[in-house]
Formats: structure tokens, C-alpha cells, sequence
């Protein structure tokens, strides 16, 4: 077994080691039964169910409400798009409900940036895309630290290397508070540099809703960056969705052909589906001031609403800092922000 090998497997002794004791599905929670992933944690309050994923990622599994009060008879009502089993079982945090982005967010050109006089490269780091994409913090394993009914908080402790997903050149450690109450699930994410020198950074998290082709979004945001067919951005200007995301009406899903970076965001954003009355919306603190919206015409089934702090190759932009976002850590210093999503379902409360 070489270094890399040792180090994933230490990685996944840690998560195993700490892995709380669960309890068994309610019988009326046939959605988790059917995952059959003993490996899930489970946040419960009242008929609301989180499940956590620590081994994928650290990603959210699944978001939902047992119907008629947990009382056995329905189906599950999810808040954002559901792991399956398939996902599970292959770990693939892009079949996940949402993952979380450290130490940076969405795309870096090329997989290289320069920073403070230090020229990083990220093409070997393991990521099967052209340009770095999401940083790596999605593609480990967290530790399970504090565990309650309602509350979790999962760790990652990044130590630089030569294996997959470990050639981020600066050591940090990250912390994931998971917050389940009558209001919705929310989510305290933070980052502190362990280096021993400044660290650039940006944090975020990739939620996916569940789309139809009622679904609307509603959301203010400043303007748009426009992007090549890579996806990296071009300008930042106007674009016909920006006033339409602010209307009373919102923007329906499937108006235009998007994956696009917003600066300037609200911090709030609400995900309707005025068809089965019920709605969704993500609040989130500074320095979330970016987003990211998801609704490609060619897969009519993704949607994402995303809070970051930075947009695409925020790294390698030349552009005010208010428009691009990110950050600096110095050694030692650490960020902690949040956000979460508050569920309305008028059609229960009727």
C-alpha cells in the first residue's frame, strides 16, 4: 500500500471510528429505507428528515417531510433533489442533494492560478474536468464530530500531498454545522488557514432542486457573467433572466439555457412550484454574495440555486473584488458563515 493509499484509507478509518450509532428507520420512513446505506446519518425533528452523506463528501443525501405527520401512507416530500441508491453506492457526490465547494467554487482556468508570488497547479489533482472544478474538499470524506437529533457537524482536516484531491498546496481545516428545526435545515460552514502563509478561498455549497416545468425562481441579483461554451467567464452585463428573477412572476426554469454566475445577489432566494403549492427558500449571510444558477435546456431534470462566495476563475480575473468575490486567510484566521432552506407547504397547512 503506497503513501496516497494509506491516507484515503485513514481517511475512511476515521469516518468509520467516529460513525455514531444510528437509529433504525421509522416504519413509515420508506424513502431511507429504501437507500439501505447504513452509512447515513440521520437529523430528525417532528416529521422532517435530513439525511447526511459524511462518506460522499459530506454531502446532504436527501431533505424532506414525511407526509400526514409521519404517519405512514404517502410519499416522502423532498426539499431538494434526492440521493438514489445508485449514487450511494457508487459515491458520487454529483448524484448527491447538495456538496459542499473548499477550498474554492465552481471553475479555475486551466487548473492554475498565481498567488502571492506562488504559481499553483491543480491538473494532477485527480479532477476529470478541464478546468478544476469545485475544489476537492467534495471529493473526500468528512469525520463526524458532534452528533444530536438535530444537529451534526462533520470535519475535514486537508494536509497537501501528491494523491487525488490533496494537491491544494495550502493546509486548512473545515467544519460543516447541520442545524434541523421547525424552520428548515441550515447549514454553518468555516474554514481556518493552517498554513503558515496567506491562503487564498471560497466556499459554497451545490444544492439540486426538484425540477418540472412549473418550477419558478425568484431572486434579485446585480448582473450576470456572461461565459465561452467552457464555461468561463467573459463580462459581467445584463441579460434578460436578471430582471425576470426579480419579477413578481420569477424566472420559470425553463426559459433560458443557463449556467451562469451572478454577482451581487440578494442572499435570498425562493424556489416555487406554484403547481403543487409549496415553495422553498434559501437565505444565506455575507460573504455568500454570489450565486449560481443551473437550468440547462439539454437536461430539463437539473436545477441549481447555489450560494457561493466567488464565481468562476475568480482567481485568474482581473476585476473589482465586489464582482469576483473570494477571499484571503491569513495564517491562523478563520471565516464562518451560513445559510440554509426554509420550507412553506401550503398545500399541508391548507
Amino acid at each position: 500500500m503506497n503513501t496516497d493509499q494509506r491516507a484515503r484509507a485513514g481517511e475512511s478509518a476515521a469516518i468509520q471510528s467516529t460513525q455514531p450509532a444510528q437509529p433504525a428507520p421509522a416504519a413509515d420512513d420508506a424513502f431511507r429505507v429504501a437507500l439501505n446505506d447504513a452509512a447515513l446519518i440521520e437529523l430528525r425533528f417532528e416529521n422532517r428528515r435530513v439525511l447526511l452523506a459524511p462518506h460522499v463528501g459530506g454531502a446532504i443525501a436527501a431533505f424532506y417531510d414525511l407526509p400526514n405527520g409521519g404517519n405512514e401512507g404517502g410519499n416522502a416530500l423532498h426539499w431538494l433533489r434526492p440521493a438514489s441508491a445508485d449514487s450511494l453506492a457508487a459515491c458520487n457526490p454529483l448524484g448527491m442533494a447538495s456538496f459542499p465547494l473548499l477550498p474554492y467554487c465552481n471553475r479555475l482556468r486551466d487548473a492554475r492560478f498565481s498567488f502571492d508570488g506562488r504559481e499553483v497547479d491543480l491538473s494532477a489533482d485527480g479532477n476529470a474536468f478541464d478546468h478544476a472544478l469545485h475544489g476537492h474538499a467534495w471529493r473526500r470524506p468528512w469525520r463526524v464530530g458532534l452528533v444530536s437529533p438535530t444537529t451534526v457537524e462533520l470535519h475535514l482536516n486537508h494536509e497537501p500531498g501528491g494523491g487525488p484531491a490533496h494537491h491544494w498546496p495550502y493546509r486548512y481545516e473545515a467544519t460543516q454545522r447541520f442545524e434541523l428545526d421547525d424552520a428548515g435545515l441550515f447549514v454553518t460552514m468555516s474554514i481556518r488557514n493552517l498554513a503558515d502563509q496567506p491562503m487564498p478561498f471560497g466556499m459554497g455549497h451545490h444544492p439540486y432542486y426538484p425540477r418540472t416545468p412549473a418550477t419558478r425562481i425568484h431572486t434579485n441579483v446585480r448582473a450576470m457573467w456572461h461565459a465561452t461554451q467552457d464555461l468561463l467567464p467573459t463580462l459581467l452585463g445584463a441579460h434578460p433572466c436578471v430582471d425576470a428573477l426579480a419579477s413578481p412572476e420569477g424566472l420559470a426554469a425553463d426559459t433560458f439555457d443557463l449556467d451562469n454566475n451572478f454577482a451581487g445577489w440578494s442572499r435570498s432566494a425562493t424556489i416555487d412550484w406554484p403547481d403543487e403549492h409549496r415553495s422553498v427558500t434559501l437565505t444565506a449571510d455575507a460573504p455568500f454574495d454570489h450565486m449560481v444558477l443551473f437550468a440547462p435546456s439539454a437536461h430539463p431534470d437539473l436545477l441549481c440555486v447555489e450560494p457561493v462566495t466567488n464565481t468562476v476563475d475568480f482567481l485568474n480575473l482581473d476585476a473589482p473584488r465586489e464582482d469576483i468575490g473570494g477571499g484571503v486567510l491569513m495564517p491562523g484566521e478563520i471565516i464562518e458563515a451560513r445559510f440554509g432552506w426554509m420550507p412553506r407547504d401550503l398545500a399541508q397547512s391548507a
